[in-house]
């Protein structure tokens, strides 16, 4: 990935912020010359070596069964994104020298691919994604797997298979107009806000008070 100097990314905690937050990853991978993907959602543990990415597939799915065990994968979580307009540009409407532009955070997640096929795996994996989104949509009673018929959700396990993802490299961007002079940031950043794109013009703030310099590529 293309990544301007600017608009790197090198906040651990802001690209794990971004795939937990993202959880619906494009697996990208090659099998015999051809590349292809799927796309699930993820659960991540952090590890000495860089990490784990965990997630499910349907036993159908021929990927767990192509793909060699430790072949490299792409996993790709696109995070809040929003068009910028050039009239939000206080700058641009003394020196009429802005263009439109896309503001968006996204995360590249590279590693070792291996697929599990073990119901107390699978079972874990279901069980923690499970709680981890039932816990985001607030329901008064989270559903939970012993919800269901037992023999039901054995039946269902049997029909999927884990698969792992040691991820090797972990890189991002946060691209937050950084590249434009502070009175310009700020009128983006309110702009944002108006037009309800209220976690855009929190990731602009934040990216600011975190990272405190700015590049000016």
């Amino acid at each position: 990935m293309y990544i301007p100097k600017a608009f790197e990314e090198s906040r651990s905690a802001e690209l794990v912020r971004v795939i937990e937050s993202f959880s619906l990853g494009s697996l990208s991978y090659c099998v015999n010359g051809r590349i292809d993907a799927i796309h699930v959602p993820f659960e991540y543990s952090a590890s000495p070596t860089g990490g784990v990415l965990r997630a499910h597939v349907a036993r159908a799915n021929p990927i767990w069964t192509a793909l060699e065990s430790g072949a490299e994968v792409l996993v790709i979580f696109r995070g809040e994104d929003a068009y910028v307009s050039p009239n939000w540009y206080p700058s641009k409407h003394e020196l009429h020298r802005q263009v439109p532009t896309w503001n968006y955070q996204v995360v590249h997640a590279r590693g070792k691919f291996k697929a599990i096929d073990d119901e107390k795996t699978v079972r874990g994996i279901v069980a923690r994604l499970t709680r981890v989104h039932e816990a985001r949509v607030q329901e008064a009673q989270p559903w939970k797997m012993t919800d269901s018929a037992a023999d039901y959700i054995d039946a269902l396990l049997t029909d999927i298979v884990a698969i792992e993802i040691e991820v090797t490299e972990l890189v991002g961007i946060t691209k937050a107009s950084q590249n434009k002079d502070a009175r310009d940031r700020g009128s983006v950043e309110a702009n944002m806000k108006r037009v309800g794109k209220c976690e855009m013009s929190g990731i602009i703030a934040h990216a600011r008070n975190e990272k405190g310099t700015w590049s000016e590529e």
